[in-house]
């Protein structure tokens, strides 16, 4: 829920009402629904960037976001030194890190960026970097927004084929998208998301 003032009163508006969803373990959930209808509000509450003001929730495991790329990178430290921020934000192991550097930074295949600032980093550069990250880090549940699915098409098959083999490992999926083509060929179910409101599976 988010208040706004309109003509001088406050106006209370439900980003979502009433969302009762249970999500079982290895799933791959699709949230799809027009702009404003509350995906990124459900992802972000799933995710703990965001608390619910009314109901809980709960989630089991280690949970990585796609969502708000930057808001976990600093502009200012270099790609090696903001891929260990990142581990260690997602309550990794200097040590473990350590050991996964070679392979996130062979995944998010940025060259010799690595070791400049992220400031000179184009958004597909921060990206790769954020996804390789995140993959690495051995999520129980990972969440992606549609921003994902950009980028060169030789990214997105391999980050997909990445995903099959997290998928293969039992780990939980949630991407929210307007294409509903691309939910449906990687999702094993659909939500969709209406003004606030899950509506009822056809």
């Amino acid at each position: 829920m988010v208040e706004k003032i309109i003509k001088g009163k406050n106006e209370v508006f439900w980003a979502l009402q009433d969302v009762n969803l249970t999500i079982m373990q290895g799933e791959r959930i699709g949230v799809i629904g027009p702009n404003g209808s509350g995906k990124t509000t459900l992802l972000k509450i799933i995710a703990g960037i965001a608390t619910p003001t009314q109901g809980t929730i709960s989630t089991h495991g280690r949970v990585v976001s796609l969502i708000d790329l930057e808001a976990g990178f600093h502009p200012d430290l270099t790609g090696e030194q903001n891929i260990y921020l990142n581990g260690l934000l997602l309550q990794m192991s200097r040590k473990d890190i350590q050991k996964m550097l070679p392979e996130i930074i062979h995944f998010a295949d940025i060259g010799r960026f690595i070791d400049t600032p992220m400031y000179t980093y184009s958004d597909g550069m921060k990206l790769r970097l954020g996804f390789s990250v995140a993959v690495h880090t051995k999520p129980d549940i990972l969440i992606m927004d549609e921003n994902f699915a950009v980028g060169d098409e030789t990214f997105r098959k391999k980050a997909m084929e990445k995903i099959f083999e997290l998928q293969k490992q039992k780990i939980t999926i949630i991407m929210a998208s307007h294409w509903i083509d691309f939910l449906k060929q990687n999702c094993t179910r659909i939500i969709k998301i209406e003004k606030g409101i899950v509506m009822p599976s056809k």
